[in-house]
């Protein structure tokens, strides 16, 4: 269902858990098809060169695995599995129009064969434990509001010494670049949207969710809480972006 245009979504703040995941739910049925051009113009066109830094920095030893968390489209797990040509993916969502998209992307590239996507919530992810060499989500989390759990759920099936990968657009800690950035994503991107979305009032929820998403030192500290360890925060374009890597325990699982 489309949201009527000239309403507007709640603040993120404002909504509580269920209401969060139902607008997640339509706003992203409802502009499946200008996603990928979505992606390109909140992040001034640098989303490729960021999934490719973090495809670049995935290591596979044992299980050849990655699960590709809220996958959309399925452009991470295609640049994963462009990069490490003997790994096999598996991209989950539970929006199907995104996934359908996705499926269509996979086929005309030729993997097939070695991306599969299903249908899932990401906070039950239907894997048993140590499945994956690595787990990823990127430009997922932030949609999502039970966090903690999700990357949970991603350390859980990965292997001992495993890695969790969170891509996710962050307010920049300049503050002089932080104001352009609200600008952009207050002003410019909502009425930019108005002129090729069927449901422009999405564009301004998906600012909000980045400015209220968690500082990087914040969500360095959810990921410990969430068992993880050896975490890094890679800083990407002035920090509109973060790359977060842990690492399950060796202990663990």
């Amino acid at each position: 269902m489309i949201k009527p245009a000239g309403r507007k979504y709640p603040s993120v703040a404002e909504m509580n858990d269920d209401e969060h995941i139902g607008v997640v739910r339509e706003i992203f049925a409802s502009i499946t098809l200008q996603y990928d051009f979505l992606n390109h113009l909140l992040s001034l066109r640098r989303d490729i060169a960021w999934r490719r830094f973090t495809a670049r920095r995935m290591r596979f030893s044992r299980t050849y695995r990655f699960l590709d968390v809220a996958t959309g489209t399925a452009d991470l797990a295609i640049d994963a599995a462009q990069r490490h040509p003997r790994i096999r993916v598996t991209g989950v969502d539970f929006v199907p129009e995104m996934m359908e998209m996705g499926r269509r992307k996979i086929e005309k590239k030729g993997l097939s064969r070695r991306i599969r996507l299903i249908m899932s919530d990401a906070v039950h992810l239907p894997f048993p434990d140590n499945s994956f060499d690595v787990s990823g989500i990127a430009f997922g989390i932030r949609n999502i509001p039970r966090r903690i759990r999700v990357l949970r759920e991603m350390t859980r099936v990965v292997v001992p010494n495993g890695q969790v990968m969170v891509l996710e657009m962050t307010p920049p800690r300049n503050r002089i670049f932080r104001g352009i950035y609200r600008t952009f994503l207050r002003k410019i991107l909502p009425h930019l949207a108005r002129s090729f979305s069927p449901n422009p009032a999405a564009y301004d929820y998906l600012g909000d969710s980045i400015m209220h998403f968690p500082s990087a030192g914040d969500f360095v500290r959810f990921m410990g809480e969430a068992g993880l360890e050896k975490v890094d925060a890679f800083s990407l374009t002035l920090g509109i972006t973060h790359l977060y890597v842990g690492v399950k325990p060796a202990s663990a699982g």
